[in-house]
This record gives structure tokens, C-alpha cells and sequence, in this order.
């Protein structure tokens, strides 16, 4: 019964880690190529960067976690354990999501303020 659990723990959570680092991969590229301003090779080298720090620390805190709290002995020990870790994965990523999106945005917009404020003078 343990094994079982904490091989769905593991199928399960690195199976969204990959779907999410994959979504937000292809659909964010947009979003920083906006925010440094234009510059597509800056924008898909950070994408990849973010990447891979997010399989590194989601990957990261699913193995850590997967040693906390008591070992399932019982079919509904071991759906209240599948549930709970898996929950807690999911609010870590979306956690990760959202802090990311708004390191992002306030770089891009630094970025972007450099880069509109200066004047060019064509001589």
C-alpha cells in the first residue's frame, strides 16, 4: 500500500509539474517578449531559464516532501495522503506561477522604461 501511494504521489505530481512548466512555457513566451520589449532571443533564453528553475524546485519539493507525514496503512489513509500531498504540490506551483509572473512584470517593466526613456539622436 505505501509503495503504491507514494509511486502515484510521484506519477501524479511530476506528471503536472511537466504539463504546467510546458503550458506556461509555450504560452508565456508572448507575454516576455512584451516585457523585453521586442527582443525575442532575450525572451526565449529567460523562458527556458525559468524552465528549468521551476522543474528544479517543484521537482525539488515533491521528492522533500514525499518523507512528511504519516505513511498510508489503509485504502482511505491512502487517498487522505495522495490528496494531501498532491494539494499541497499544486498550491507550491501556482504559488511558484504567480511569483514568477510578477518578478517578470516588474523586470520587464524596468526593462522597458530603460529602453523607451532614452532618446535617440540620428545624426
Amino acid at each position: 500500500m505505501v509503495e503504491t501511494a507514494y509511486g502515484l504521489y510521484l506519477l501524479i505530481t511530476i506528471a503536472i509539474t511537466i504539463w504546467v512548466a510546458r503550458t506556461l512555457s509555450k504560452n508565456g513566451e508572448v507575454f516576455l517578449i512584451q516585457c523585453f520589449g521586442h527582443n525575442a532571443e532575450l525572451a526565449r533564453s529567460t523562458n527556458h531559464l525559468l524552465v528549468v528553475g521551476f522543474y528544479l524546485v517543484n521537482i525539488g519539493f515533491i521528492t522533500l516532501t514525499l518523507s512528511l507525514g504519516a505513511e498510508p496503512k489503509t485504502m482511505p489513509d491512502a487517498i487522505r495522503f495522495l490528496s494531501g500531498k498532491v494539494g499541497i504540490a499544486v498550491i507550491v506551483l501556482g504559488a511558484m506561477h504567480f511569483f514568477n509572473m510578477g518578478a517578470i512584470s516588474h523586470f520587464g517593466r524596468k526593462v522597458n522604461g530603460w529602453l523607451f526613456d532614452q532618446k535617440v539622436v540620428v545624426a
